[in-house]
C-alpha cells in the first residue's frame, strides 16, 4: 500500500547574525566650562559680610549689587556679580554674569 503524501516543508533558512557591533551610546552633554570669570574662587564669601569682598585686579570684571538693587541684565562670561543682601549685609550669591 503506498504510503499518504507528506506536507511540504521547506527547508529552514538559518537566522543570520550580526556581524556589526551596535554603535557605542553618544556621551552625554557637558558644557566646557560654567565658571568663565573665576567665581568658584570666591564661593567662600557667601555667608560673610560684603565688607570682607577683597579687592578686584581688575575692577571691569565685578560688581557687587544688593539683592534689590536695580542692575542691568546684559550677560558678560568674563564678569563676576556678588550679590548681598540689603537688609542683611551678607553675600547671598557670586556668580558670573
Amino acid at each position: 500500500m503506498p504510503s499518504a503524501p507528506q506536507p511540504y516543508v521547506p527547508p529552514s533558512r538559518p537566522v543570520p547574525q550580526q556581524s556589526t557591533p551596535r554603535p557605542a551610546p553618544a556621551p552625554a552633554y557637558r558644557p566646557a566650562s560654567n565658571d568663565t570669570c573665576g567665581a568658584a574662587a570666591l564661593q567662600y564669601l557667601v555667608g560673610k559680610p560684603r565688607t570682607e569682598i577683597p579687592v578686584p585686579l581688575q575692577p571691569s570684571q565685578r560688581r557687587v549689587v544688593c539683592s534689590t538693587c536695580v542692575t542691568t541684565q546684559e550677560f558678560r562670561a568674563d564678569r563676576q556679580t556678588i550679590v548681598f543682601d540689603s537688609d542683611t549685609g551678607l553675600i547671598t550669591s557670586v556668580k558670573c554674569s
